[in-house]
């Protein structure tokens, strides 16, 4: 059967782990879809993964299957234990030695790979490079050796601001050829955001740009970047890459142009044998407290479980152009820009700017001229194409395209459809990932060979995962809604919060005794498929009904009206929640009191009265960060009428000003 078109057949479940005896569900799971795709025949006879015998193998050989796995990189020295495991620490390839940098170039150097193309960069003005293995190999050499000259050793922390150009990749890999621990920090966080970050992790070094491109602005990163050293006193020297001529201040003795680094330093640098389980990177994650975690990943498991996952999920091909559009200052861009392909010798597109710029048909120009075949983005992003309408991606021939996924956040069944059909041409398996900075590697997707699809489903946990759907007892709940958690160790989980141990007990390993809590909700359906609910934190007491907003989100967005929808909960003295939903119309929509009376009764019919919401208020735009996550916390508080947060990382912060006015003035 053609993937263009949908069936009603009860997919096929791989093994699974026996589910404990059925708890009361913690969340309501109220939304039901009942679409689902099977994979196209011709795929599933390609395919790297074509049938189900894998999750049985890790089922039965759990270690032995990960061993397996690790065989397939590069060791100095071979591990002694797969797997040391004493809640909540794990240690895995024990004993092991590799090295990241020479998994990512040097052993696709000895051999055809060496002239293939490892980075093709497109910058937002239209500039462009093309980076072979070879290339990429001798700039990350020549950066590791300019490194050691600064004086970076093994175990120093170096932090990289930087937009997204070839540079940064290149400097994360000079990083981890010669030890040192690199901590990227987005290259739109403010210059306060980069202080803390490079204060926590105490780097040693910054590596910046003079600027970079985003909507046709200059980003002033030197200038934010020496705001933020004015409380750094750990820095000792800054690599600055000269992007374009933008006017910056140098200061004698600490800063030094990239390309007078480069301009002396040797072409070959030896990669430092690593323990597989030193450090490889630290990357920061928002917390609840307001103080940035910083998520330590070690050396071979993260290696190994991006390096795996890449090749089964997206089903990599030697021939395949791949694109992930995460910024690399976000997990995904570390996992799937550099790491997870480039250890499986990839063609890697990376692109500079935003996706309307300077029209919204960017991104689908860019997959026509370079014949993307593997297309990975976030669902904000898929709902911001389905407002701006299908004009756009008709006009460029996007048939190199055979695969899409998904990654960020819960994507909506209709944008799951809008994705599939105007992008994919209905002939594309799309793989729906749920992971997190935490997790390191994808945990829950289909495989695209083997899977069922089910619109807005991430479907099953990915073989050699354990994951659980419980209760707020940690019961399991066979079918219905709750709480997401991890029952076993995998390869790429993070090894702690750095400097704060007890911090990372308590927040992953508290709230159910002796299993990871994911902090996320979850239903499993009759299939035993999985379907993301969002943060807990997100999670709405109706009446008595614990509701997901990701739902009600998903019940408006399936109105033909509506583009994107954030739904937040306040305080109502009878229901305990009312629920408040900001949405944003598609082009040529207009508001109007009767659409809002339409839109609320079709929650209702798509999920019942209980979900009605109690409020709409019409937007053009929600508050986004500059990855496109909403940021419904900020929302909450305009419904609650409460002082506003900090805004720091919001894309655009006059956004909120104008929502705060229209719903002042709505509610008034």
């Amino acid at each position: 059967m053609s993937a263009k078109n949908p069936s009603t057949k009860t997919p096929k479940t791989p093994p699974a782990e026996a589910a404990a005896p059925a708890g009361p569900a913690a969340i309501d799971a109220l939304l039901h879809e009942k679409r689902v795709y099977p994979p196209p025949k011709e795929f599933r006879d390609k395919a790297n993964v074509r049938d189900e015998a894998i999750y049985k193998q890790a089922s039965e050989d759990f270690e032995g299957f990960w061993a397996k796995i690790a065989q397939e990189l590069d060791w100095f020295v071979a591990w002694d234990r797969v797997l040391e495991w004493k809640v909540p620490d794990a240690k895995w390839f024990v004993g092991g030695k590799l090295n990241a940098s020479y998994n990512c170039l040097d052993r696709h150097i000895r051999g055809a790979r060496r002239n293939k193309a490892a980075l093709i960069w497109i910058g937002e003005p239209g500039d462009r490079r093309t980076l072979t293995y070879w290339d990429l190999y001798r700039e990350v050499n020549k950066f590791a050796n300019a490194l050691k000259k600064l004086g970076v050793t093994k175990g120093d922390r170096v932090a990289i601001y930087m937009p997204m150009i070839p540079e940064l990749p290149v400097a994360m890999l000079a990083c981890s050829r010669i030890g040192a621990v690199h901590s990227v920090v987005f290259g739109g966080f403010s210059a306060e955001a980069l202080r803390d970050r490079i204060n926590d992790a105490q780097a040693k070094l910054l590596v910046t740009a003079d600027g970079g491109w985003r909507r046709g602005q200059i980003v002033q990163l030197k200038k934010d970047a020496d705001e933020a050293l004015q409380g750094t006193p750990s820095i000792r020297h800054v690599a600055v890459v000269k992007r374009g001529e933008f006017q910056v201040h140098m200061t004698e003795g600490r800063d030094h142009w990239w390309h007078d680094l480069m301009s002396d330093a040797e072409d070959h640098c030896w990669p430092e044998p690593m323990d597989a389980e030193d450090m490889l990177y630290t990357l920061y994650t928002s917390g609840t407290t307001g103080k940035p975690k910083g998520i330590v990943h070690t050396t071979g498991g993260y290696l190994t479980g991006v390096y795996a996952t890449t090749k089964w999920v997206f089903d990599l091909k030697e021939e395949d152009v791949f694109w992930c559009t995460a910024d690399i200052g976000w997990v995904t861009g570390h996992s799937y820009v550099v790491y997870g392909p480039l250890a499986n010798g990839a063609t890697v597109v990376m692109y500079e700017g935003s996706p309307d710029w300077p029209d919204k048909d960017r991104f689908w120009r860019i997959c026509e001229e370079l014949a993307v075949t593997v297309f990975y983005t976030a669902p904000t992003a898929i709902r911001a194409f389905m407002k701006w309408g299908t004009e756009w991606p008709k006009k460029h021939k996007l048939t190199s395209l055979r695969l899409l996924g998904s990654v960020g956040e819960p994507i909506n069944p209709e944008a799951w459809i809008w994705y599939h059909e105007n992008i994919g041409g209905g002939n594309c398996p799309i793989v729906d990932t749920w992971w997190q900075t935490e997790t390191g590697m994808i945990l829950i997707s289909p495989l695209a060979g083997v899977t069922t699809l089910k619109p807005g489903s991430a479907t099953q946990p990915l073989p050699g995962i354990v994951a659980d759907v419980v209760n707020e007892k940690g019961e399991s709940v066979p079918v219905g809604g709750g709480y997401l958690v991890l029952k076993r160790p995998w390869p790429a989980m993070l090894r702690g919060i750095y400097g704060d141990p007890e911090r990372y007990k308590q927040q992953y390993w508290s709230r159910v005794p002796g299993v990871y809590f994911t902090g996320d909700g979850a239903k499993r359906d009759e299939d035993g498929y999985l379907w993301l609910l969002g943060r807990v934190d997100d999670v709405m007491n109706v009446a008595g009904h614990r509701i997901s907003t990701m739902e009600v989100e998903s019940a408006l967005v399936d109105h033909p009206a509506v583009a994107e929808a954030a739904v937040v909960g306040r305080q109502h003295e009878l229901k305990g929640t009312a629920i408040v939903a900001f949405v944003t119309l598609k082009e040529g929509k207009q508001p109007s009191p009767a659409l809002m009376e339409e839109l609320k009764e079709h929650v209702v019919k798509k999920i019942g009265k209980i979900a009605r919401p109690d409020e709409i208020l019409f937007t053009a735009d929600l508050p986004k960060t500059r990855s496109g996550k909403i940021m419904r916390r900020l929302l909450r508080d305009i419904a609650e009428g409460k002082a506003v947060g900090d805004t720091t990382t919001l894309a655009d912060p006059n956004v909120i000003a104008r929502l705060k006015s229209r719903y002042e003035e709505q509610e008034g």
